[in-house]
């Protein structure tokens, strides 16, 4: 996902943005972006013009539509001064022009239409501006008072913009009555913003690149959060993404867990499957110690439990990764319920594998990812791409699935099992009137694992397992059931979960 700009090509000021168009968008053509009044055009375009002044290029913004203390208000709620950029404020244009009865004969809207392109094109003559952005073409389109004189209006801006070698941003609001397609066959380029519904939550955006000529981009629509410093793009991920494993396969190094479960191989992806409190994150964070130990770094983004709780419970159980999260090599990302996009996990997954190496990612839990997103349609396809993505790129990928209910039939909120290499079955059973735990490794795709279901504790170190055990009732069901001799099961020591 590295940025790649050419001669040909201005940065945007949006890394996201950038990334998406392979580089920015193409110099000296004009470029439509398009969106609802809010989903944030204003502030896209006074980006643009900022990357240009740090690249030491001229920038003008016209404005019909924000007066001057307008703009300077919103580059303000983004810490931006905008005093080198030149600012064109027509809002108050034809202000003297709107009693038509001055007129016998012209209406008033060609004389206002006149009287604005001569300035605009005054003003372009005076600053001579690398980068433009004209906001907005509602406001032209009114002072055209009809389709055909205002295609023919924008033409000719157009051709005189693009004589100077200029390159353009033209905002629309959308506020006519019907899509204008007349005027995105005019662009070289068109960009959509839109508002995604939500049933709950903060406000979500998605941005498309409808098109752009003689460009290859990615389609589609990308989560993007309009955020203090500006416009944050998150690219879907890529098919072509790719990042070489530098490390070899992963084990707990408890030797009997590791046999039974076998090695985690690079490029694969493991559920862990079992209902509240069996065990689950301790042997997510068993994993996440083992690769910490050996120099990995590990992503661990936790939905249910607070990153302090986390730490504080696996400190008590010995597996101590407070000292890999303070070195770094554990990173913990506490999640916020209906703050996140799907985009914007995918991102901040692929930006901790390829820009910080991440070998190891963990998803506590798959649970909490579908709180976070309620409204989503497509959780599963989403699901697919991001296991992909991270099994090209040699990443070992842990999510954890919590299942309903702590007795009785277990129900699982999503199946999911069929996209994951490996799956492990944690389950509570009973003996001896006593509750137990068991684990046993449900699918392996890769390598050698034993077939047995196994008892274990939570124990100083993580998990200790026990004899493998064979005399079970109803294992699928829900809640096994021990049949057999207690002489075979382990001592019921006190719980350190």
């Amino acid at each position: 996902m590295s940025k790649s700009v050419t001669a040909d090509r201005l940065p945007t000021g949006i890394v996201g943005l950038d990334i998406i168009l392979n580089g920015g968008l193409p110099k000296n053509r004009l470029h439509l972006i398009e969106g609802n009044p809010g989903t944030g055009k204003t502030t896209l375009g006074l980006q643009f013009l900022m990357a240009g002044l740090r690249n030491g290029e001229s920038g003008l913004y016209i404005t019909l539509s924000e007066s001057r203390e307008e703009l300077e208000a919103v580059a303000a709620s983004h810490n931006w001064s905008i005093e080198n950029i030149e600012i064109q404020d027509l809002t108050g244009s034809g202000e003297s022009l709107r009693d038509g009865t001055q007129y016998t004969v012209f209406h008033p809207s060609e004389v206002e239409l006149d009287e604005t392109t001569r300035a605009i094109l005054a003003e372009v003559e005076r600053v001579n501006p690398d980068r433009i952005v004209f906001d907005s073409l509602s406001e032209m389109r009114m002072l055209a008072s009809d389709s055909l004189r205002f295609r023919r209006q924008i033409l000719a801006l157009k051709q005189y913009f693009l004589s100077r070698n200029c390159t353009v941003l033209l905002l629309d609001d959308r506020t006519s009555n019907a899509p204008d397609h007349q005027l995105e066959s005019i662009a070289h380029g068109v960009i959509s913003l839109e508002y995604v519904p939500v049933d709950y939550g903060r406000q979500r955006h998605a941005m498309r690149v409808v098109k752009m000529r003689g460009v290859k981009f990615q389609s589609g629509f990308h989560d993007f959060n309009i955020e203090t410093g500006g416009i944050a793009l998150f690219p879907r991920l890529s098919p072509d993404q790719k990042v070489d494993p530098q490390h070899g396969d992963l084990e707990t190094g408890r030797p009997d867990l590791d046999e039974l479960i076998g090695s985690l191989h690079r490029g694969t992806s493991t559920m862990l499957i079992g209902p509240a409190g069996v065990g689950k994150s301790t042997l997510a964070m068993m994993y996440a110690n083992a690769a910490a130990e050996r120099g990995e770094r590990v992503a661990v983004y936790l939905f249910d439990e607070g990153t302090e709780t986390l730490l504080k419970r696996t400190e008590a159980l010995g597996v101590d990764i407070r000292k890999h999260v303070d070195s770094g090599r554990i990173m913990l990302r506490q999640i916020q319920l209906a703050e996140l996009t799907p985009g914007e996990l995918s991102y901040l997954v692929s930006r901790e594998v390829e820009e910080m190496g991440a070998s190891v990612v963990i998803i506590d839990s798959v649970n909490g990812y579908m709180m976070a997103t309620p409204q989503e349609r497509f959780l599963t396809m989403q699901f697919h791409e991001l296991l992909a993505y991270l099994n090209r790129n040699g990443v070992i990928s842990i999510l954890i699935i919590g299942q309903y209910g702590l007795v009785g039939s277990m129900q699982t909120p999503i199946d999911m099992s069929y996209l994951a290499d490996s799956v492990v079955l944690l389950r509570y059973f009973e003996a001896e009137g006593t509750v137990r735990q068991a684990i046993s490794m449900l699918k392996k795709r890769t390598g050698r694992h034993e077939r047995t279901i196994r008892e274990y504790q939570i124990t100083e170190g993580g998990l200790a397992l026990g004899e493998p055990l064979h005399d079970f009732h109803g294992v699928l069901t829900g809640v096994p059931t021990f049949t057999g001799s207690a002489e075979i099961l382990m001592d019921q020591g006190e719980d350190d979960q």
